[in-house]
């Protein structure tokens, strides 16, 4: 069986550092799309230095 789905583009996620594809909830935001996860992106604040 074959998958029907044409090649999706890819990020890398910047701070697992894995790859993850577009999903159709950010067809419209995909250019704005950084994290794979709310996961990850709350993981990139906690990170991150405070002023």
């Amino acid at each position: 069986m074959t998958h029907k789905k044409p090649h999706l583009p890819e990020k890398i996620c910047p701070v697992c550092q894995r790859p993850f594809t577009w999903r159709k909830k950010w067809r419209n935001t995909w250019e704005k799309v950084v994290y794979c996860s709310k996961a990850c992106a709350g993981r990139k604040r906690e990170s991150s230095p405070r002023k």
